[in-house]
């Protein structure tokens, strides 16, 4: 179950495609962020995802906002990834999901007709006071940037 609207959203500091700490810390009292979980580098539906928050840089700038990617691939594939898709934004790695379980986002999936555990694709808004202000839990990987920034520019003003 994802954390609540309302609440502090937890601290982390995770290593991104470079290897460098980042932290949610640091952009408190300046930047909103937009903390995407994703469950796997280069495949379709992340791909198109990325790709979408990659072309909308600009208005996410404009809107003091900040996006950051979380999935459970290693810091190699994250920068493999990044460099294929041309992204501009980090990609954070969380290998032994010890964030997204933080966050309420590691369960049982179902796939093809398997059952796994893996990341629930969900995103977090997170407001410049370090409190989470909306839950996407119903992501549409299509849409999911132009819905992430409606709701800022609604919101988050």
């Amino acid at each position: 179950m994802a954390l609540d609207v309302g609440k502090k959203a937890p601290a982390f500091n995770l290593q991104n495609q470079k290897g460098e700490k980042i932290r949610l810390s640091s952009f408190a009292g300046e930047k909103n962020v937009v903390l995407y979980f994703y469950p796997k580098a280069m495949t379709p539906g992340c791909t198109v995802q990325a790709c979408g928050i990659r072309d909308s840089k600009k208005e996410f700038a404009k809107l003091d906002t900040v996006v950051l990617g979380v999935s459970p691939d290693p810091v190699s594939r994250l920068e493999k990834f990044r460099e294929k898709q041309d992204l501009n934004f980090d990609l954070l790695s969380d290998e032994n999901h010890v964030i997204a379980e933080k966050y309420g986002v590691w369960g049982l999936k179902k796939f093809m007709g398997r059952e796994f555990m893996g990341i629930l694709r969900t995103s977090f808004i997170i407001g410049k006071d370090g409190k989470i202000k909306e839950v996407i839990s119903k992501v549409n990987t299509k849409t999911h940037h132009d819905d992430v920034i409606r709701y800022i520019k609604e919101n988050l003003k």
